[in-house]
C-alpha cells in the first residue's frame, strides 16, 4: 500500500502495445501516480523492482509470469490483459491472500461493456438459449476475448438454478467454442476495433445486447482511472469494473458466487444498444 499522499509508482508491462498505450496516457495525466517502468513482453521481470504498482498489459502467455513476479515481490498488481478465466484466476487467488497483495482483474475497462455483460446477465435466466458473437481486429492474438468470456461465465452463475443454456450440436465445431455451456464465436478482420453481440432466445423472440467499442482511449479512460485508483490499495482478488462501480444492477447471487471457477466446457467512444425481435 502507498502511503497516503505519496506518488505511487507503476511499472507498466506491455506499455508499447495499443492497450498499454493508452494505460501509459492516462498514468500520465493522473495525479498520485507516475510510471517508473516501462516492461514489454520479453523484458527481465527483474525491472519490476522499486515499483509499488504493477499494471500489466502484456499477452496472455507473459501475464500469469508478470502476476506471479508481482505476487513474489509483495506488489499490488492490476491486470488488463486478456485471457484471465474463473479458472486461471482461481491458480493465483492463494498466493494473492498468502502474500496480502492485492491483485485486480478488468477484462474490459469500457463502462458500456462492462453494462452490456450485465444485462446479459440479468436476463440470462429468462432466456434457454444464448450464445456471444465477438469481433476484434485482426491482430488481437486471443481468442475468445476476455470479455466474451467473462459474459459467459457471469451468464452461467446467475442461471445456477435453471441449467446450462441450450446449445444443441456444439459437437461441431462451426458451433463455437463453449465457455460455461455458452457458445462463442470470434471472428477476427480488420475494420472493427471491438463489437460483442450477445443473443439471447426463447420462444416466440430473442433478445441482441450489442456494444460496439469505436474510439479505445476515450472508452476506456474511465475505467483505467478507477481501476488504478481500486488497484493502489486492493486486497485479495478483485475480478470486472463492475465490482467497483455500482451499476444499479443487482445479481440474484452474491459476487463471491460469480466468482468460483466455472468449468469451461452515451459513455464517449462506444455505442452500447439492446434490440428485440
Amino acid at each position: 500500500m502507498t502511503p497516503a499522499g505519496s506518488t505511487t509508482r507503476v511499472a507498466l508491462v506491455g506499455g508499447t502495445g495499443k492497450l498499454g498505450g493508452i494505460i501509459r496516457s492516462v498514468i500520465d495525466d493522473e495525479p498520485g501516480f507516475e510510471v517508473v517502468a516501462v516492461l514489454g513482453s520479453r523484458s527481465d521481470l527483474a525491472e519490476l523492482d522499486g515499483a509499488d504498482l504493477v499494471v500489466d498489459a502484456s499477452t496472455p502467455s507473459v501475464s500469469i509470469d508478470v502476476v506471479r513476479a508481482a505476487i513474489e515481490r509483495g506488489l499490488n498488481v492490476l491486470v488488463g490483459t486478456s485471457g484471465w478465466s474463473n479458472e486461471r484466476i482461481a491458480l493465483v487467488r492463494p498466493l494473492v491472500d498468502a502474500a496480502g497483495t492485492g491483485a485486480v482483474f478488468i477484462p474490459n475497462f469500457s463502462l458500456g461493456s462492462v453494462i452490456g455483460s450485465a444485462l446479459a446477465a440479468a436476463a440470462a435466466p429468462h432466456f434457454p438459449a444464448i450464445e456471444i458473437v465477438e469481433a476484434h481486429r485482426e491482430t488481437k492474438v486471443d481468442s475468445p476475448s476476455g470479455t466474451a468470456v467473462r459474459t459467459a461465465e457471469l451468464i452461467a452463475a446467475v442461471r445456477s438454478q435453471v441449467g446450462p443454456v441450450e446449445s444443441p450440436h456444439v459437437d461441431q465445431r462451426a458451433r463455437g467454442q463453449q465457455v460455461a455451456s455458452v457458445p462463442i464465436h470470434s471472428l477476427r478482420r480488420p475494420g472493427v476495433i471491438a463489437r460483442q453481440e450477445t443473443i439471447l432466445s426463447g420462444p416466440g423472440e430473442s433478445l441482441t445486447i450489442v456494444h460496439d467499442t469505436v474510439d479505445p482511449a476515450l472508452a476506456y479512460a474511465p475505467g483505467i482511472r478507477v481501476a488504478l485508483a481500486a488497484a493502489r490499495d486492493a486486497r485479495g482478488v478483485t475480478v470486472g469494473l463492475d465490482a467497483l462501480i455500482d451499476l444499479g444492477l443487482r445479481p440474484r447471487r452474491a459476487q463471491a458466487d460469480v466468482e468460483k471457477p466455472i468449468d469451461e466446457g452515451g459513455v464517449p467512444g462506444q455505442v452500447a444498444r439492446a434490440t428485440g425481435a
